[in-house]
């Protein structure tokens, strides 16, 4: 039961932000397993007979929603109320609420005081927005690994694109000389991912902010996969912004946060114009309209809000942090070598890398196998072991391509190319997890892999569409 149930007053709702993080959670049994989630039940259907328990193993792309976060949306859900807009009872209770689960984010990311929260539908929305509030002639510093959410919004500024480093060390000195190259001398921002959505390695952030700030510009971090896996502060890692998705962090699709210096956001027009964004609108003599633009995260929060979306995201936040990051990195770690050490026992396949086996990471790697096509090998974990995967390119089309041998321009499609089943693809398969995932969906996949190398799939293919999908 959600805490603001049990308001007396629309002011009392209860959304405090809990830090635990200094807590030793490594005795709590319930820290050791895997957190409850939506879907852990469902079952599928076998091309070969049978059913068996749904293996979601595609975190990277939308993780499932925490069962905790589902239940506090459902309880909320009756006393919705359309906020900043209404004088009654539950307008009053849904925007403190909303305003409330602004604070809970930003507590969650350890924002500075005169930070600003805004919320936006999702990381590419975040950064799209970042974009549309660059001072002018801004110049932009984007590694070519990064995802497409923040490799492709900045259309209005001069962009150097930096090629994929082989170390971190490599991005850092990549980096600076960059900075250092640059004329005129003007504003500048830099975009860096905290993990990659490829190989799940971790960027080093810290080092990149340092050398950011030293040359005078400012830092973005798209935390899309790295905030549902780890701490994320502003303030250490000394980042200007970072945007995520709540997707990705175990809360409902639509809702997403960009977080950090306020200067830029204020001294711009509003992302969208409208209702909300608007302090004052006045009819001038000659017939046009003057306005007056909020100069608080509501100027880029026009329209009515995805209210239920950011009390997830609030509830998502809480959740982590109460569930202990220590305890949910450790079990995840376990998760990560038990993939790595397994795929390492099959000659067959190839782990992409950027940075070597013993860079630290998230729960997402990405292979290919030698004799398959990556569609193929997807479809049959799925057909077969009910196992959900992700195969292609993964919105990060110039990384996957230079990992994978060819050149880094080539275009390519989001989705699996026509080839047939058995016939190599320029694009791979990716497993991911996280928080929710039970030992057995990563044994079951191990086990699999090993299987359909040694023996083969056990059913026919076809291509339909671009995809590889079962024959009937």
């Amino acid at each position: 039961m959600s805490a603001f149930l049990n308001a007396a007053a629309p002011t009392s709702v209860d959304t405090t932000f809990v830090d635990t993080t200094s807590v030793d959670t490594a005795e709590s049994p319930a820290c050791a397993e895997p957190l409850p989630v939506l879907g852990r039940d469902v079952t599928v259907p076998l091309v070969t007979g049978g059913e068996v328990t749904y293996a979601a193993l595609d975190y990277a792309a939308s993780a499932p929603a925490l069962q905790r976060v589902w239940d506090d949306v459902a309880a909320y859900a009756p006393y919705y109320g359309s906020v900043h807009r209404g004088a009654g009872y539950l307008s009053q209770l849904s925007t403190d609420l909303f305003e409330q689960s602004r604070v809970t984010v930003a507590q969650f990311l350890d924002c500075r005081p005169a930070d600003q929260v805004i919320f936006t539908r999702s990381t590419t929305d975040s950064l799209n927005l970042l974009a549309a509030v660059l001072p002018a002639d801004c110049q932009v510093f984007v590694f070519e690994t990064e995802h497409h959410a923040s490799l492709l919004p900045w259309t209005n500024a001069r962009v150097t694109y930096l090629n994929a480093p082989r170390t971190p060390d490599e991005a850092v000195a990549t980096l600076e000389r960059a900075l250092a190259d640059r004329e005129p001398y003007g504003p500048a921002l830099v975009c860096v991912t905290g993990a990659s959505n490829v190989t799940g390695e971790l960027w080093p952030v810290k080092e990149l902010a340092a050398a950011a700030h030293a040359h005078g510009a400012r830092i973005v971090l798209d935390a899309a996969q790295l905030a549902p896996h780890h701490p994320v502060s502003v303030q250490d890692l000394d980042v200007d912004w970072v945007a995520f998705s709540g997707h990705k962090l175990y809360a409902p699709f639509g809702s997403g946060v960009l977080a950090g210096r306020a200067d830029w956001l204020q001294q711009a027009e509003p992302y969208l114009a409208g209702g909300g964004a608007s302090r004052k609108v006045a009819r001038r003599e000659d017939g046009g309209v003057d306005v007056e633009w909020h100069t608080t995260a509501a100027r880029h929060e026009a329209g009515s809000p995805n209210v239920i979306g950011v009390y997830s995201i609030a509830s998502a936040c809480k959740a982590l942090t109460e569930a202990g990051f220590d305890s949910l990195v450790a079990r995840e770690r376990h998760l990560i070598a038990q993939v790595r050490e397994g795929l390492a026992e099959v000659p067959a396949v190839r782990v992409l890398s950027l940075f070597g086996d013993e860079a630290p990471r998230v729960g997402v790697i990405s292979f290919v196998v030698d004799g398959w096509n990556s569609s193929h090998f997807a479809a049959a974990l799925s057909a077969e072991y009910g196992i959900g995967v992700r195969d292609g390119l993964f919105c990060a089309h110039p990384l996957v391509r230079t990992l994978l041998g060819s050149e880094p321009q080539a275009q390519g499609e989001c989705g699996a190319p026509e080839a047939a089943p058995g016939e190599r693809s320029l694009n791979a398969i990716r497993v991911s997890f996280g928080a929710g995932t039970p030992d057995e969906h990563v044994e079951r996949f191990v086990r699999a892999v090993k299987e359909l190398v040694a023996d083969g799939a056990k059913w026919q293919y076809r291509t339909e569409e671009g995809r590889c999908v079962p024959a009937v």
